[in-house]
């Protein structure tokens, strides 16, 4: 069958779990707040699965789906959580998806949350439906207008994000109403997702359980590739490689998973309290990152501008890191370790030029396991849960990735980022018209004037000379100039009025991660 992964986000107590019980024919051992702390809280705290199978419709039968149904199309339902608190879960889950239901409560319209989860939306996948959910608390006799109003509220929003003239259906998932209606327009919103079976084996884990006699099932989505039975998997967040003892889609048994597909992959010798989430893929595919470059993009929700060192939470897949960033700009769309790049002390919405791309140099707290050029979210979980300010900062995907530990002497010195800088020093005395003695270009006696020697330097009055060698053991240099300077330089430079002299300034590049004299090059 063909399979769709859906995603339901919106707000906390918007009704995405009781639409999901709605719309299901089938529940995974995780659908529907089965964990005691859910029932007990009222809330939903994890990801929760279920599903519901329909013919397969025509406009999909036609699609090329490398041969992967036999005339039914299954929706795999993703219900992730709305409280604020369980971000870091929705965006994990969400980017398993191929499409998503955002359900908004008509009596309370686009929320804090709701706003939060169009962002991950729109980051993770291409189509969407909204449920309106609730309406059966309207008053029947202003039930029209309302739903009118708010329809017409949430296609303006839509109208600034990827989801624009997405279809807007009324519901009440307590009530039953418009369920089928429901229904019927997700079917004709959907698409067959770009498949590729062909890559190495990837595997979302979202939950872990032990069977008694078989082994640990390992539950969650098909990333990308295939798998068969009996072939090897690697757990890389343990080092350990395992064989595929059975395989089960929705109690279904499973010769073959492929991408897209949500099933349980038992295998044996794992404790399931090991790996609470996490991936499984093809062994040797995924090593250990330290740090890694992104182009980065700035989401333009967030507010606060993004600085330099500072400390982010990076979720990139079910993982969620602090992270500190290092900002810089360059000319090429692709990131290369043999390029300049501009350092960036800090970024802002007022501050991006679309024509000059920017990436982000992200270092670890702790390394992850992720692939090339997987999506990573940047956001500030830090920041009040109740305040209205989105804290999904900025976005991207991996460019570059260390799997060296010890990056910061191997890797860091290549990454070529630097910052312009400008010296400016007044002439101490003339030795002749082609040699002068500068001071004041250097802070402080003792500063590392020899990296300086060999670079070249202006006067004000626009001769051209370069610093040929320290002098004495203070911050003085020995300027050495092409052509002898001219005689009005002569006489200004013997001017005792300190306005009327003339200056000398040196621009370079200091580079970030460079030492001794190879950090300053002009």
């Amino acid at each position: 069958m063909l399979n769709l992964n859906v995603g339901i986000l919106g707000h906390v107590d918007s009704g995405k779990t009781t639409l999901a019980k709605a719309l299901s024919g089938i529940a995974s051992t995780a659908a529907f707040d089965k964990n005691p702390q859910s029932q007990q809280r009222g809330i939903t705290l994890d990801l929760g699965f279920s599903a519901l199978q329909v013919p397969l419709p025509d406009h999909l039968r036609t699609a090329d789906d490398g041969g992967a149904n036999d005339g039914l199309l299954q929706y795999t339902f993703v219900d992730c959580p709305g409280h604020a608190s369980l971000i870091r879960t929705i965006i994990g889950g969400a980017q398993i998806v191929d499409m998503m239901v955002l359900v908004v409560d008509i009596g309370k319209g686009i929320q804090t949350q709701t706003a939060e989860c169009l962002v991950i939306g729109e980051l993770t996948c291409q189509r969407m439906v909204v449920a309106l959910n609730k309406i059966d608390s309207v008053d029947v006799d202003k039930r029209v207008k309302v739903i009118e109003k708010m329809k017409k509220g949430l296609a303006t929003a839509l109208a600034k994000t990827v989801f624009v003239g997405s279809p807007i259906v009324e519901i009440s998932a307590s009530g039953g109403i418009n369920l089928e209606k429901f229904v019927e327009v997700l079917i004709q919103h959907s698409i067959v997702p770009l498949r590729n079976y062909k890559m190495p084996f990837l595997f979302a884990v979202d939950h872990c359980f032990a069977i008694k006699g078989q082994g640990t099932v390992c539950t969650g989505t098909v990333l990308q590739g295939s798998i068969k039975l009996n072939e090897d998997v690697e757990i890389p967040k343990l080092k350990l490689v395992r064989k595929v003892k059975s395989m089960q889609m929705f109690k279904q048994s499973q010769q073959e998973a492929r991408q897209g597909d949500r099933v349980g992959i038992c295998i044996t010798q794992f404790d399931p309290k090991s790996l609470e989430r996490g991936l499984l893929c093809k062994p040797g595919y995924i090593s250990d990152i330290y740090a890694a470059v992104l182009r980065l993009n700035i989401i333009k929700y967030y507010k606060g501008p993004l600085k330099h060192k500072a400390k982010f939470h990076l979720t990139c897949g079910y993982e969620t890191v602090m992270a500190t960033i290092t900002l810089f700009k360059g000319s090429g769309t692709d990131f290369t370790v043999c390029e300049q790049y501009e350092f960036l002390e800090e970024l802002d919405q007022s501050s991006i030029d679309e024509m000059v791309p920017v990436f982000a140099l992200l270092e670890f707290e702790r390394p992850i396991q992720a692939v090339p050029n997987a999506l990573v979210i940047g956001s500030r979980l830090d920041i009040d849960i109740h305040s209205n300010s989105c804290r999904l900062a900025f976005h991207g995907h991996l460019a570059y990735s260390c799997v060296d530990k010890e990056y910061s002497t191997t890797f860091l010195p290549q990454l070529q980022i630097y910052k312009e800088k400008q010296k400016v020093g007044s002439v101490q005395r003339v030795v002749n018209d082609m040699e002068l003695i500068a001071a004041g270009l250097f802070k402080k006696e003792g500063s590392n004037r020899t990296a300086f020697v060999g670079l070249k330097v202006k006067l004000s009055t626009g001769e051209n000379g370069v610093i040929e060698d320290t002098f004495g053991a203070t911050s003085k240099v020995r300027l050495r100039f092409m052509q002898p300077l001219h005689e009005s330089t002569l006489e200004r430079l013997k001017c005792k009025r300190p306005s009327e002299q003339p200056t000398v300034m040196v621009k370079y590049k200091k580079f970030l991660f460079k030492k001794g004299t190879n950090k300053i090059v002009q």
